[in-house]
Order: structure tokens, then sequence, then C-alpha cells
């Protein structure tokens, strides 16, 4: 077979893929042109109103949260709350740390059906009080941070069972 020279053809792939390359520098130039224009045309800003701050209030007066703020924020914030929680076993208790997971289980008496059941998963112990004088009530108290459901769960469970806790 005889040796031919390459063929070289004009105007095909070779010059296709160049004006793709500059449209996209292009756009990029565009898009940054775009931001600066936009900061540029919002103008200095004031700290408090970058936060969300009505006009015409200071730091001081934003301090002063109100409760209607509270509740919206805790709604926003994944809807946690915090629940003083009586455990049966004053010792499991003593096991816990600010900052555990827990499970939170709700046993029922024998007498109506011995039932147990888990009212919260993955609660985060917030305090573990320590206890002011034997009530004589047993078990202990334990501060959890669950959701919102979970807290009405936990009281509706600790008025007709014992609670008791599992350790992640």
């Amino acid at each position: 077979m005889p040796h031919f020279a390459p063929v070289r053809v004009r105007g095909g792939l070779l010059w296709s893929g160049r004006p793709v390359r500059h449209r996209r520098r292009a756009v990029a130039a565009g898009l940054a042109v775009t931001a600066v224009a936009l900061v540029a045309a919002g103008g200095p800003r004031e700290a408090d109103r970058s936060r969300g701050r009505p006009e015409g209030t200071s730091s001081a007066q934003a301090g002063a949260v109100s409760t209607e703020d509270r509740v919206a924020r805790a709604r926003r914030a994944g809807a946690r709350v915090t629940a003083p929680v009586r455990i049966a076993d004053a010792a499991t208790v003593r096991l816990l740390r600010p900052g555990d997971r827990v499970d939170v289980i709700a046993a029922e008496e024998r007498v109506t059906g011995g039932e147990a059941r888990v009212v919260a998963r993955g609660a985060r112990v917030t305090e573990v009080p320590k206890p002011l004088e034997d009530t004589g009530t047993g078990g202990a108290l334990v501060v959890l941070s669950v959701p919102r459901a979970a807290a009405a769960d936990l009281a509706g469970a600790s008025a007709t069972a014992r609670l008791a806790v599992t350790l992640w």
C-alpha cells in the first residue's frame, strides 16, 4: 500500500471547539461583572439591616427578643424543645452526661398489658440535675432535647408508664 500524506480538513472539528471555549469564558466573565454590579447597586449596608432587623432598631433593642420570636425560631430550627423527664432507674441517670444520645422507652404496668414502646429516639441529654434530696418517688430527673411531638408523647407516657433510657 502506497504512503499517503495526511488529510487535513479545514473548518471541521478543530474550528468548532474554539467558540465553545470562548463562549464559556464570556459567560463566566459576564456573571462576574453582573455580581459586581449587583453588589455595587445595593450600596453599603448597616450591620443591623443585614441581620434582618428593622431599620431604626439598635442592637440593644434587637437584643430584647419577644416570646413570639423565640417560638418562631424554635419552629424553624427543627421544632426541638427541652423536656424534663423522670426516669425510673436513678442509677441509669447517673451514667448520663450532657450531650449523650438516648432512646426513651415507656414500660407499662403488667396489669394494663405490660407493653414496652419507644417514645423518643435519639433524644439529646441537655442536663442531668443533681437531686435536691431523696423524694421517695424513685427515679431521677433528666432534661432532654426532643422534637415537639416527642415531648407530648413523653409527657403522656410518663403519666401512665415507667420510663427507661438506653444509651447510643
